[in-house]
């Protein structure tokens, strides 16, 4: 039986989510850095530091950071804790690569692990880390309830899952004007800066697709998750989820 899911607006069976999503981030791998600067205005460095900050790091914790991409939440991490333990992950090729080439050339490679992986089939035994981070990565995944279920199950006792991810504006006029920008200049950021206006079209609209703040939280806390919260950034266009697992 072939089940349908999103992709962005559109529908397609489940067992080619991913491989539409690669060939994506494939696309986007060598200019990503460049855009999210260009689609936030840099505010994603800042955002990215909030998580961190809220994650209370402690000094020898084992970290998974799914979706690391280029690797912003590592590179946080391990200037500021350089005695944890960080696997940076990706299930795209590409995007791991120059995530492992950055944390060579820009020295934080020390304490950081890399491993090709698919979030929603983790590699690990239950209980394995202390904290695991997912920036603007879990609205990709074909099964977001697998996803933090697999998160939950590799978390130590009281360790800690936080979400970074576009959420939903808390003012309708706001909304407005971010669903412009999202349709009108974002695939023309991404056709001047990466020849690509398909990606960020796609971008758009997975922002679009994915559950808002409340059905996040509720989704987190299905998985068995506790003391679940967000906290709501640029008037909810970004959320941080936070999960405890007791």
């Amino acid at each position: 039986m072939n089940k349908k899911t999103h992709f962005g607006y559109k529908e397609v069976k489940e067992s080619d989510k991913s491989k539409y999503v690669g060939e994506v981030f494939t696309s986007v791998s060598k200019n990503y850095d460049v855009m999210n600067d260009a689609m936030s205005f840099g505010m994603h460095r800042l955002w990215k530091k909030i998580l961190v900050e809220l994650a209370c790091v402690e000094d020898e914790d084992v970290i998974l950071d799914i979706a690391s991409g280029t690797g912003d939440i590592s590179k946080i991490i391990s200037r500021e804790f350089p005695n944890t333990s960080i696997f940076m992950t990706d299930i795209n090729y590409d995007m791991l690569d120059e995530g492992r080439n950055r944390a060579i050339d820009e020295n934080f490679n020390s304490n950081c692990s890399f491993c090709q992986l698919d979030g929603e089939v983790l590699p690990f035994d239950n209980d394995t880390f202390d904290l695991i981070t997912i920036g603007f990565g879990l609205r990709n995944f074909t099964n977001k309830e697998k996803g933090l279920s697999e998160m939950k199950r590799c978390l130590k006792k009281n360790g800690k899952l936080l979400v970074l991810e576009f959420s939903k504006p808390n003012n309708q006029i706001f909304s407005k004007i971010y669903d412009w920008y999202s349709f009108n200049i974002l695939p023309k950021l991404g056709s001047l800066l990466a020849n690509d206006s398909e990606s960020y079209q796609y971008l758009a609209e997975s922002i679009r697709m994915h559950p808002d703040q409340e059905k996040l939280k509720e989704m987190m806390q299905d998985v068995g998750l506790v003391d679940c919260k967000f906290y709501n950034l640029l008037n909810g266009v970004v959320a941080i989820h936070i999960g405890n697992n007791d």
